[in-house]
C-alpha cells in the first residue's frame, strides 16, 4: 500500500484542503472510497475515542481482526480493509479542521461544496478509474446525503452509515424541543481538532501534530470558526439556516445503500427518510441494532459495504443483484435479532393499529373509553403510563408510529415527550441496547405543543409532518389536538409481556436507583445523552405547568402502532 499524507486538494477559492490517500501499489486505476469530515483524520481511533475502541475489540473481535489497526479513524473505512480489495481510500479534512485550514462552519453550504470539488479532484485522479464511492458514520454519513443531492459528475453511489437528514427536526430538535447534543458534542469532539489548535495529538505514523501545520492563537480560531451552539439558540423555528443544511433527497440519483441503527436519536428517523425519499431508483436500506459505531466495523457491516460498492465501482459480480430492497435485523425481547428481508418501507402488510388511552384505568386498550374523562399530571414530574393486559399471543411491532392526544395545558404551552415501554410477566423493565444507551427504551416521540402545525400534504397517519415555522401558543384550560411522531423503531414483543407508553413532560428516566453509566456527564437512563434540557429552551415556567390529558367519546387519545403479521398473514 502506498500512502501519500496531506496531498493537498484546492477549492475553487483558493483554500487548500489536506487529505491522507491510501493506494493499491499496482500502478492501476482503481474507484475511491472517500470521507469528508471535521474529526481529523490524523487521530487515531484508539487514541481520539478509547473506550469505544476498547468495546470494539473487546466485544466483537473480528471487527478488528485481519488488521494491523494502524491507520484506524473514528468512523471511517480502514484501509488496511479495502486496498488489498482495489480500493483507493481517501480521508479529507473538512474546512478549518484537522490538518485543512479556513473557516469551519459544519454542515454549510460551502462545507458541502468543498466535498463535491473533493469527490471531482479524486475522480479525475491517475489513479482513479473515475469512479468514486462515499461511505463513513454519522457525519460522515450525513454529509453524503448532502452533496450527493448536488450531483457531482464523478460520484457513483453512497453508503451513508447511521445518519441524519433533517437538520432541524433529528440534529437539533426533537419535535421542535432543542435537544443538548450540539452543545455536548462541539466542544469535545470538533473544536479540540480545529485547525491551529496548540498541543492536539500527533500522528502516530508521520509525526506531524494532528491539527497542523502552526498554532493559531484564541483570537484567530475564533474568528476561524461559526459557532453552531449559538446559532441555533439564535434559530428557534425551521428556517433558513436549518434548510441550507438539510439535504433535498429528491435530488439524490446514485445508488444508496442505508444502513440504520433502530436507536439513534440523531440518526434513526433521517435514515429511514433517505431511503423513502431518495430520488435514485437504485437504493437498499438496512436496519441492525447495538452500538452506535459496532455493525460498521464488524464482518457483517464490512461484507455487506463490500458487495455494494463491488457492485458499483468496481463492476463484479457479488451477488447484489439478489440484495433484498429492505434488510432487517428484527429487535427481539431477549435482545437477539432476526434477519429478514423484505420488499418495501414501510411494510405493506403492516397493520396499521390504535393503542387508545384509557385514563381512568391507566390501560392501553383496544377501543375508546364510551364517555370522555381526563387526567392531569405535572409537567416536570412522573407523567402517566399506560400498559396492555398481558399479551395472549407474540406481538411484532416493526415502523414509524404516532400518537394523537388531546390535551390542555395551564400554561401557553406544553412538551410532550412520548416513551414506548415493555415490561416481563414479572414487571420488570425490558430495555435494549440503544446506539448511544445500554439499557434503551423500546421507541420515543416528542413534540412541543406550541409547533403543532402540520403540512398535511407531506403528513401520513402513522407519521405527521410538522412544518416548525410558525408559534401557535396554547389558550390555558383550552384543549388542543396533537399528533406527535413516534421515530421508526422494532421489537418482538412475547406473549405474557405488556407494552405500555409513558406520557411526561420532561425526558423519560428509567424507574430504579441505577448505577447508570454516563457519557459527557450525563446519567444514561433510557435517553443516552440526547436530553432536552437547556435552560433557555425549557427554563422557562411555561414547561413548567401542569398537562391534562383528554380521552374517550367524541376525543379519543390514542397510539397508531405498526404492528406486523407474519408472512403468511398469522
Amino acid at each position: 500500500m502506498l500512502v501519500d499524507w496531506d496531498a493537498p486538494i484546492t477549492m475553487d477559492d483558493g483554500v487548500e484542503l489536506r487529505a491522507d490517500v491510501f493506494l493499491p501499489d499496482d500502478g492501476v486505476a482503481h474507484p475511491v472510497i472517500m470521507s469528508h469530515g471535521p474529526y481529523a483524520k490524523g487521530l487515531a481511533f484508539q487514541e481520539g475515542f478509547a473506550p469505544m475502541w476498547r468495546t470494539l475489540a473487546d466485544e466483537h473481535p473480528d471487527a478488528v481482526a485481519g488488521s494491523s489497526n494502524r491507520y484506524q479513524n473514528w468512523e471511517t473505512a480502514d484501509p488496511e480493509k479495502w486496498v488489498p480489495d482495489g480500493y483507493v481510500v481517501i480521508r479529507v479534512d473538512s474546512r478549518g479542521a484537522g490538518r485543512s485550514p479556513g473557516y469551519l462552519d459544519i454542515f454549510s453550504p460551502r462545507e458541502t461544496r468543498d466535498y463535491y470539488e473533493c469527490i471531482e479532484w479524486a475522480g479525475a485522479q491517475p489513479w482513479s478509474n473515475g469512479r468514486v464511492g462515499l461511505l463513513g458514520i454519522s457525519y460522515y454519513a450525513v454529509n453524503q446525503w448532502q452533496v450527493a443531492a448536488l450531483r457531482p459528475p464523478h460520484l457513483a453511489a453512497i453508503c451513508p452509515w447511521e445518519g441524519g437528514t433533517d437538520f432541524y427536526r433529528e440534529l437539533t430538535h426533537h419535535g421542535g424541543i432543542l435537544h443538548t447534543f450540539l452543545q455536548q458534542w462541539y466542544p469535545a469532539q470538533v473544536a479540540p481538532v480545529q485547525h491551529g489548535v496548540g498541543g492536539s495529538p500527533w500522528h502516530r505514523i508521520t509525526g506531524v501534530p494532528v491539527t497542523g501545520p502552526g498554532v493559531l492563537s484564541d483570537e484567530e480560531r475564533a474568528k476561524n470558526a461559526a459557532d453552531p451552539v449559538g446559532a441555533v439558540h439564535d434559530h428557534a423555528l425551521l428556517d433558513a439556516y436549518y434548510r441550507e443544511r438539510t439535504a433535498d433527497l429528491s435530488r439524490i440519483t446514485v445508488p444508496v445503500l442505508t444502513a440504520v441503527n433502530w436507536a439513534h436519536h440523531l440518526h434513526t428517523r433521517g435514515g429511514f427518510e433517505g431511503y423513502e425519499r431518495a430520488g435514485s431508483d437504485r437504493k437498499w436500506l438496512e436496519v441492525h441494532g447495538l452500538q452506535h459505531w459496532v455493525e460498521f466495523y464488524t464482518e457483517y457491516g464490512v461484507g455487506l459495504q463490500k458487495r455494494f460498492f463491488g457492485h458499483f465501482l468496481q463492476g463484479r459480480d457479488t451477488g447484489w443483484d439478489d440484495q433484498p430492497p429492505v434488510l432487517l435485523n428484527i429487535r427481539r425481547a431477549d435482545g437477539g435479532f432476526e434477519q429478514r428481508p423484505e420488499g418495501e418501507w414501510p411494510l405493506a402488510r403492516t397493520r396499521w393499529t390504535a393503542f387508545h388511552l384509557d385514563v381512568d384505568r391507566l390501560a392501553l386498550a383496544p377501543a375508546a373509553a364510551p364517555r370522555e374523562r381526563s387526567a392531569g399530571f405535572d409537567a416536570l414530574g412522573e407523567g402517566l403510563t399506560f400498559w396492555t393486559e398481558p399479551l395472549t399471543d407474540e406481538l411484532e411491532l416493526t415502523g414509524p408510529a404516532a400518537a394523537s392526544l388531546r390535551v390542555a395545558s395551564s400554561t401557553t404551552d406544553a412538551d410532550l415527550f412520548l416513551t414506548l415501554r415493555v415490561q416481563d410477566p414479572g414487571g420488570r423493565e425490558v430495555t435494549f441496547v440503544s446506539a448511544m444507551d445500554p439499557h434503551g427504551a423500546v421507541g420515543l416521540g416528542w413534540l412541543r405543543a406550541s409547533l403543532r402545525k402540520l403540512d398535511r400534504a407531506r403528513s401520513e397517519p402513522y407519521r405527521p409532518w410538522h412544518t416548525f415555522d410558525e408559534r401557535q401558543p396554547l389558550t390555558p384550560g383550552e384543549p388542543v389536538d396533537l399528533h406527535v411522531e413516534i421515530w421508526p423503531t422494532s421489537v418482538v414483543v412475547p406473549a405474557g409481556y405488556r407494552l405500555g407508553v409513558s406520557v411526561q413532560g420532561r425526558d423519560f428516566e428509567l424507574p430504579g436507583k441505577g448505577p447508570w453509566p454516563s457519557a459527557s456527564g450525563v446519567a444514561m437512563r433510557g435517553n443516552g445523552t440526547f436530553l432536552h434540557t437547556d435552560a433557555e429552551d425549557r427554563g422557562s415556567d411555561v414547561y413548567a405547568g401542569r398537562t391534562t390529558l383528554i380521552s374517550g367519546g367524541r376525543h379519543p387519545s390514542f397510539l397508531l402502532l405498526p404492528v406486523v403479521p407474519d408472512k403468511d398473514g398469522g
